[in-house]
Order: C-alpha cells, then structure tokens, then sequence
C-alpha cells in the first residue's frame, strides 16, 4: 500500500526530505505523496521513514492502493532504473 497524508498535516516538511524516493512534495495546504512513487521505503529502510519522522502522526496507508510487498518491491526497482 501507498501512503497518504491526511488533514492533520501541519506542512512543517520533515517529511519530504526522507523520502528516498522522491514522492513526497508540498501541497496547498499540506504535503503531499504521490502513490505511484511511493514504496512505503520497502526496499530502502525497515521502516517508511516519513511516518518515523511525522510528529503528529498523519501518515496511513492508503486504502485506494492496496499493494503487496512484492510490488512495492517492483515499484522500486523499476524506479531505481
């Protein structure tokens, strides 16, 4: 599964920068993650490293992109080049 950020973002950013990936980018009103690029760090870290830093908590998965291991381990090959 992909991960969203919800409305309780405080758009403070710490998030951004951990992404290994590239998916998380500012919004209007709050960051954002865009799911094709997200891997939840499987593959880079035992832990998504957006939620680890998140300090209110307002990272979850994404129940519109149901997604196992194993893909998320594609998507992340596939962006690695």
């Amino acid at each position: 599964m992909a991960l969203i950020i919800t409305d309780e973002c405080v758009n403070c950013g710490v998030c951004e920068p951990e992404c290994p990936n590239e998916a998380i980018s500012d919004g209007e009103d709050k960051y954002n993650i865009e799911w094709e690029k997200c891997t939840e760090c499987v593959g880079h870290h035992e832990e998504a490293q957006c939620v680890e830093v998140c300090p209110v908590d307002c990272i979850e998965k994404d129940p519109d992109h149901d997604e196992s291991k194993d893909d998320l381990l594609a998507k992340k090959d596939k962006l690695s080049g």
